[in-house]
């Protein structure tokens, strides 16, 4: 870092001067030629166009001029512990990383390898201005596997929430346990404004509704919960239907995907308040179902975006809204033609997108009180699109267009978590590269070794074995679903 940030970090001040300032208040009010001023972990002040603010001495200034000042962006759902596979499953359907992680290669990982992936990912995410992840943390197969994760997280600097599962065991059975509860118990008494906890579990449809018990310990612990819905084949209505009819759903709880849902489903999210994490570079290639904004826009249900996994996909949420917008306008357009008419006025705009990537995610987390906008009092979580040297960057005429379709990880050049920089100059800050490669390089070598090469490169282009995958990927549970072969 150099000798003036290290002084700002002493000071406890950074000033972004003259940039284009997106708020994502209540009225989306860009700000061009502006200062913010961060001291501590919150923003002090933000200037009005044109007017230099005052700032403490020994403040570290950062020229934003011909560049965005936003949001730290947020991801409501990112398994970061398979981010040591990345890119392993391009050519993959859900089916296909089903039979991997939940069947067959999945329980090879060790603490050591999860706590490798999380440290990648939880950088990957900062490189691209993402501050807070959502870790949807599904292969826990022990708190020994937990704790590996949470060590990781808490050595980079970025926000977290834990997002405790496991895949390879009955949600009724892991939640019920010991070692989990006492797990749980010691997070939450740590009451870390950087580490939040959820639990992350998915309901069949079962109709005796065994995840009945692990809702009932989250409500117990006071916890959100956060589970894939709308999932072709896997979980659809039944499992939303039996959870509002026991009275579980609220205003905290994350629908996944939600992509193959009835309206009945969609009102049952609506009228409890809940909110949906669309991953729709997941949903338009693994195949879940059509990305689903354009039917949560009607029914009013609240949006925010995510990735899934580098597995297949990027890391940016960049890639998330610019996804995103083509998925809801190519179905707008699509329905319209089918009633020999035409689209003229598009429905989704890209500033609802960039609210989705900020401002939604934070709603999402129930933290909007202090993050996903910039106003004075939130939390300092700040990012600035800057590239001079890049033909892209100029002219700024649509800011919220620009960074929904202009931008990309490359041109983040700053970026401040609780007041803290963590890039900056387009370098990430005590980022050390050879040990995080050594750490994933040592996973790679594990699981090479323990699956053989042969089944490792097959992995990456597999045949679909003769397990009733398509009815039910979960091991845990007899139960089948005849839904996906009666439609």
């Amino acid at each position: 870092m150099s000798e003036q940030a290290d002084r700002a970090g002493r000071a406890g001040a950074t000033v972004l001067r003259g940039g284009t300032v997106l708020t994502m208040d209540g009225s989306r009010t860009v700000l061009p030629g502006a200062d913010v001023l961060v001291v501590g972990d919150r923003i002090a002040e933000i200037g009005a166009a044109g007017t230099a603010l005052d700032v403490p001495e020994g403040t570290l200034e950062i020229d934003a001029s011909g560049g965005i000042v936003m949001p730290g962006m947020i991801d409501t759902h990112r398994h970061m512990w398979q981010t040591a596979m990345r890119g392993y499953g391009a050519d993959w359907t859900l089916t296909q990383y089903f039979v991997w992680y939940y069947l067959e290669s999945g329980r090879h990982f060790r603490p050591e390898d999860v706590g490798a992936g999380n440290t990648l990912a939880a950088w990957e995410a900062l490189d691209a201005g993402v501050t807070t992840c959502v870790d949807w943390s599904h292969g826990l197969q022990t708190t020994g596997h937990a704790e590996a994760a949470v060590d990781a997280l808490r050595g980079v600097p970025g926000r977290h929430v834990l997002a405790y599962g496991n895949i390879q065991q009955a949600p009724w059975e892991w939640s019920a346990s010991p070692d989990f509860q006492a797990f749980a118990k010691r997070l939450l008494a740590a009451n870390d404004d950087m580490l939040g906890f959820q639990m992350a579990f998915d309901v069949t449809g079962d109709p005796a509704f065994p995840e009945k018990a692990a809702y009932e310990v989250a409500r117990d612990l006071g916890v959100p919960v956060t589970t894939h819905a709308g999932v072709w084949g896997a979980t659809n209505d039944d499992g939303i239907r039996l959870a509002h009819e026991a009275g579980f759903l609220d205003e905290r709880h994350v629908f996944v995907h939600a992509a193959t849902l009835s309206l009945d489903a969609y009102h049952r999210i609506a009228a409890t308040g809940g909110s949906v994490s669309v991953s729709t570079e997941s949903e338009q290639s693994a195949g879940q179902g059509y990305p689903p904004t354009f039917a949560l826009r009607r029914h009013g249900i609240p949006v925010s975006l995510s990735m899934d996994t580098s597995v297949w996909w990027s890391g940016d949420l960049f890639s998330a809204m610019r996804t995103t917008l083509g998925a809801d306008r190519s179905r707008e357009h699509l329905d319209a033609h089918a009633r020999g008419d035409t689209v003229t006025h598009c429905a989704l705009r890209a500033e609802q997108v960039v609210e989705w990537a900020t401002l939604g995610g934070a709603r999402a987390l129930g933290r909007d009180d202090a993050l996903g906008s910039l106003e004075p009092g939130c939390k300092a979580d700040v990012v600035l699109i800057k590239n001079d040297a890049s033909p892209v960057s100029f002219p700024l005429l649509n800011p919220y267009g620009h960074v929904a379709f202009q931008a990309q990880r490359g041109d983040v050049h700053t970026v401040l978590v609780n007041g803290r920089i963590v890039k900056q100059d387009h370098r990430l800050v005590g980022f050390d590269p050879a040990a995080v490669r050594r750490d994933v390089e040592n996973t790679v070598e594990h699981l090479r070794a323990t699956l053989g090469e042969e089944a490792w490169q097959q992995g990456m282009n597999p045949d679909v074995p003769e397990t009733k995958v398509l009815d039910n990927p979960y091991q845990y549970t007899d139960y089948r679903s005849a839904s996906t072969h009666e439609a």
